[in-house]
């Protein structure tokens, strides 16, 4: 076989080192072994905008929607933007016509800059300031979430018109899985606890502010769910305490809000929240609860963030160095890390890489890709398969980074973070600019 051939042969079989579950839609390997993202080779990327950076596929931003909606007919979807927002994704979730949840003044004035319709917007807070609440208010958002007791009488003192709202209750479901964080169970900082009448109590003084208009119920189970079973056990506990309402009251709430933490894979073998299951749970749950209660059936809303922007997201760095310790690792040093990358410090997350700028040739190697901090517990990948001929200037590709990347990235080390870059049908744009020595200046007095 000559070398024209093995190579031909490697291209054939190049593409299955990239898993379609875990990397953007259009992710695909060309003749040269370069990983290319929305018809782009990284390495121009790379050369373009530098490394670290942020690549993010629109075209998968959009598949992920398509599949919400096919999946989840008559369901509000309101992307949650903590999980990425700029002006540009701002801009998608309105050409998507999503909804948007948001919990800051940052993330409400990025989103209005990005042209969502305010009436779109939901704001999320367990602390919201009285600046935060008088913004929201006087812009029109859609929904306020009411999240605290005192929260109640502070919004309506700072209420010109009538504001519709929703009481977030912890309905004391746990979720249980690998990567799961779990936010619906009584004992965390969230929401109103079934227990002790704390909701209900919550809901008979926001009724009686006259101008606070509670139109339902808003919950939220926590992180990287992947069984859909606890979303009916929510829903039937939901559904229980609105028919208590109704009783005590005589108010029929028509909206309830289930949240996201849809779960998705980092690597080979995660699960993900299968949203068929997830649709025929929530049918299932809402026809049982509302039958037994005879309550009509509320809209749902559910809120998902990683699930849509997670895969979208792609990160690119630059290899600095290879360090091979005695009877210990191999270091693959990058030219970025947990500024960039908070996660695998702060949660243990694991990651998928390859190297993407040439076919990986040659036997592979088990190394701990780490980065440039001054910091231990600085790394982007542990124990990951890649190839043992890697070299300084390689090119390496973080697959899933869309996801509270960008959005919880910081300037540890007065190290800048990451322009972000949009890529779709062979043209890449950065959406954000990477951040500079100067920009870290000018906040210095």
């Amino acid at each position: 076989m000559t070398l024209l051939d093995s190579l031909h042969s490697l291209h054939r079989a190049a593409p299955l080192r990239i898993d379609p579950a875990l990397w953007p839609v259009t992710t695909r390997v060309d003749t040269d072994g370069r990983l290319c993202v929305g018809g782009v080779p990284l390495t121009e990327v790379a050369d373009e905008f530098g490394t670290p950076a942020y690549v993010l596929d629109e075209a998968d931003v959009a598949h992920r929607v398509a599949t919400y909606r096919a999946q989840l007919p008559g369901v509000r979807i309101v992307y949650a933007g903590k999980a990425l927002l700029t002006t540009e994704v701002a801009r998608w979730v309105a050409r998507h016509r999503l909804g948007l949840d948001v919990c800051s003044q940052g993330e409400l004035a990025t989103a209005l800059a990005g042209g969502v319709d305010p009436r779109a917007i939901v704001v999320h807070g367990n602390a919201k300031t009285t600046a935060e609440l008088r913004t929201a208010a006087d812009v029109g958002v859609g929904r306020i979430v009411i999240d605290c007791g005192t929260e109640i009488a502070l919004l309506a003192s700072q209420l010109r018109a009538p504001q519709d709202v929703l009481v977030r209750v912890t309905p004391d479901v746990d979720i249980h899985g690998h990567d799961a964080v779990t936010t619906g169970i009584t004992d965390q900082k969230f929401g109103f606890a079934l227990a002790d009448d704390q909701a209900l109590l919550a809901v008979r003084r926001v009724l009686d502010q006259p101008m606070l208009r509670l139109v339902g119920l808003h919950c939220h189970l926590g992180s990287q769910v992947t069984d859909p079973t606890p979303y009916g056990d929510a829903i039937a506990r939901m559904v229980a305490l609105m028919a208590d309402v109704r009783a005590r009251h005589g108010v029929v709430l028509s909206e309830l809000n289930v949240g996201g933490g849809h779960g998705v894979p980092y690597v080979a073998g995660d699960r993900e929240l299968d949203l068929g299951a997830l649709r025929d749970v929530i049918e299932d749950a809402l026809d049982a609860a509302c039958g037994a209660e005879r309550f009509p059936r509320p809209a749902v809303v559910v809120e998902p963030g990683r699930a849509i922007v997670a895969r979208a997201g792609v990160t690119i760095y630059r290899v600095v160095a290879v360090k091979r310790q005695p009877g210990g690792r191999t270091y693959v040093a990058v030219d970025g890390g947990m500024s960039d990358n908070p996660r695998v410090a702060l949660y243990g997350a694991r990651y998928t890489v390859t190297v993407a700028n040439r076919h990986p040739l040659g036997p592979l190697a088990t190394v701990t890709v780490v980065g440039r901090h001054c910091e231990a517990g600085d790394a982007v990948a542990r124990d990951v398969e890649l190839p043992a001929d890697l070299h300084p200037g390689d090119l390496l590709a973080v697959a899933c980074t869309g996801a509270y990347h960008h959005s919880m990235a910081s300037t540890f080390n007065l190290v800048g973070r990451p322009p972000v870059v949009a890529v779709q049908r062979g043209r890449a744009r950065a959406i954000v600019r990477r951040e500079t020595t100067a920009d870290l200046l000018l906040r210095d007095a």
